[in-house]
């Protein structure tokens, strides 16, 4: 969430934004319901101060006279005027707080100016593609071969956009994300955490979810969320309280399933593990003081890199545009991993840092030490750790042999039990 007082000195930098995102100028509406709501409250104000003197005349009045009764009808006038007032300064603040509730971040001011992802763009490309003396297969038929991947009869029980992994599948999977979480532990200083998957409305609104992207979540009968990622229950852990100078950063990783409806991707990437209802991922979540923002997310950063650069996955770095970045983010560096069936790289992390917009949402501040006075809201980043089937699907069709087979990256053998290879016989 923006600060009010911000938007009253830069106007014309909210309306700009508004429009480099695709939206529409906003500051006129939004500031003229600011000046209601502040001209109601110190009408209010003014009445309440005024309310209080006649009522302290009364006590040197006779009770029943002539004064005594118009002080009181005085009073009585003015609790009217008060009960007007209050109802009015109730419905302005909704309607300015609605609107400020779905107003995105401003955005940093390297990130590039653009009308869609085909404007994001290119800061760096890692690692050797790897040219194929055959047809490289897609992860689905590769996994459906192995018969380790089941969507067909996953699809009977769950709908589309599920899966079942079976025997090695299911042993890889595992492996990722116990190398994933063993890396960020060990080498870069995150702390494991196990969160609840399903959260409250305002946990939800504090990440930035709520209200705008209801419809791509889902929803349980009594009103809690199942988690679209982990960082929904990560940065809450700061949520309305003020954290020690000294307890800062806080480093957070997290393995867990995530669920999304995909609610407007209608015919996209419908075969396979590219998008599905659910999921898993390792997420990273750093909450700092404001002047390590900068050296937090470049550890942040640095950590979804070296799972890539450890798996000998080939991936580009990619900073989105003003178009494509998310509604909470200030700037986001997606690592889009090359898929050899797709002839292309996609996304298999997105890393952002928000400064204090989620922190307003959540009322997430710190101090110094105990006695300083003065809180200031932390700073809050996030980024995909990876995406663990989609990791699993890349080291499918990277790591894939002419006879089916598929070849286990040397950092996961120790995981996988000292397995070099998966094949259709492995049981």
């Amino acid at each position: 969430m923006l600060d009010i007082k911000w938007i009253r000195e830069n106007p014309e930098v909210l309306d700009n934004n508004q429009i480099n995102r695709g939206g529409e100028k906003i500051s006129s509406e939004l500031l003229a319901l600011d000046a209601e709501l502040r001209k109601t409250q110190n009408l209010l104000q003014s009445l309440q101060q005024d309310r209080n003197g006649y009522s302290k005349s009364l006590a040197s009045v006779a009770k029943n006279s002539d004064e005594f009764n118009e002080i009181k009808n005085k009073v009585v006038e003015i609790n009217d005027q008060i009960k007007n007032l209050k109802e009015k300064e109730d419905e302005t603040s909704l309607k300015l707080n609605n609107i400020l509730n779905n107003i995105p971040n401003i955005l940093a001011s390297d990130v590039p100016l653009g009308k869609g992802e085909e404007d994001n763009k290119e800061i760096a490309v890692y690692g050797d593609i790897k040219e194929f003396s055959f047809e490289p297969k897609p992860h689905y038929e590769l996994g459906e071969n192995l018969g380790m991947m089941d969507f067909e009869q996953t699809a009977k029980i769950s709908g589309s956009r599920f899966v079942t992994l079976k025997r090695d599948l299911v042993k890889l999977e595992r492996a990722i994300a116990n190398f994933m979480i063993d890396l960020h532990v060990k080498e870069f200083g995150f702390e494991e955490m196990s969160p609840p998957l399903l959260v409250k409305s305002n946990a939800m609104f504090g990440t930035g979810q709520l209200p705008k992207f209801a419809e791509d979540s889902f929803c349980t009968t009594d009103e809690k969320w199942l988690i679209s990622t982990s960082e929904i229950s990560l940065t809450n852990m700061a949520a309305d309280k003020i954290t020690m100078g000294d307890e800062l950063p806080l480093r957070m990783t997290a393995y867990t399933p995530c669920f999304r409806s995909e609610a407007g991707s209608a015919g996209k990437d419908t075969r396979g593990m590219i998008r599905l209802h659910q999921f898993s991922k390792v997420e990273l979540v750093t909450i700092c003081k404001q002047e390590d923002n900068e050296l937090e997310y470049s550890n942040l950063l640095a950590a979804a890199k070296e799972v890539l650069n450890r798996l000998q996955l080939p991936y580009r770095e990619m900073l989105l545009c003003s178009a494509d970045i998310g509604f909470s983010a200030k700037k986001t560096i997606d690592l889009e991993v090359w898929l050899p069936s797709q002839n292309c790289y996609r996304e298999i992390s997105s890393c952002s840092y928000f400064e204090d917009f989620q922190a307003r949402r959540m009322k997430a501040r710190y101090k110094e030490n105990f006695n300083d006075k003065e809180t200031k809201f932390v700073y809050t980043m996030n980024g995909s750790g990876l995406a663990v089937g989609r990791t699993l699907l890349a080291i499918l069709e990277n790591y894939q042999q002419e006879d089916g087979s598929i070849v286990v990256p040397d950092v996961l053998q120790d995981y996988m039990g000292n397995q070099q290879v998966i094949c259709k016989g492995d049981m």
